[in-house]
């Protein structure tokens, strides 16, 4: 049995994370791994419906303590339900955004205590850490242009001020420069090719070293 991984997504809103997770599925598999993908939140029943409510435009009242709050049930969800099964049992496992978002999000971008963040997220996850995390940096202007011309319906999120969006990115920067073992940054203003085209590299020799 090959050795499972949790492999996440992260970078700011319109970075296209989604697309580049979507197309290295069948490349992995190609390869002959055993690939689960899922995201955040949702990934599970529960997820879901806790996702339709924290990104629902109406909830213009939601409280970010109470956003917090229900974007780690829905983790801790995954996590029991999903994740850590899958690594177990040798799966790679690519995760569309993870607990990086909620220290970029909620506490760089709202500003509340990354201390804080990290114990709910800690209880949360059961310390389960990512072995990869790819962030596709774009310019908070662009992404938010790519996401209004997408047709996509923009949920509450996406609806911050520009200034939010830039303390996010801001935010994703300072997590790299912590952990730069963990992170690979991809340039997520090329076309979709040549960022899967890099994703690819990136995933390639990370594989070769851990087989190493």
């Amino acid at each position: 049995m090959s050795q499972g991984a949790l492999i996440t997504f992260e970078g700011p809103d319109g970075g296209g994370k989604t697309t580049q997770m979507g197309l290295l599925v069948p490349w992995l598999q190609s390869q002959g791994y055993a690939v689960l993908a899922t995201r955040e939140p949702g990934g599970t029943s529960i997820g879901e419906s806790i996702r339709d409510l924290v990104h629902d435009c109406a909830h213009t009242e939601m409280t970010s303590v109470a956003e917090i709050l229900l974007y780690s049930a829905s983790r801790a969800q995954l996590v029991g339900e999903v994740l850590r099964p899958a690594v177990v049992t040798g799966s790679l496992v690519l995760c569309d955004r993870y607990f990086d978002s909620t220290y970029a999000y909620q506490g760089y971008g709202r500003g509340l205590s990354l201390e804080m963040l990290r114990m709910v997220t800690g209880f949360a996850t059961g310390g389960l850490v990512p072995d990869l995390t790819l962030f596709f940096d774009v310019p908070p202007a662009v992404g938010l242009s790519r996401r209004q011309c997408s047709g996509e319906a923009l949920n509450r999120l996406d609806r911050e001020a520009l200034d939010f969006h830039r303390r996010v990115r801001e935010g994703y920067l300072e997590l790299v420069a912590e952990e730069p073992e963990r992170w690979r940054v991809i340039d997520a203003t090329a076309s979709v090719a040549v960022v899967q085209d890099s994703v690819r590299a990136v995933l390639s020799n990370w594989l070769l070293l851990r087989r190493n």
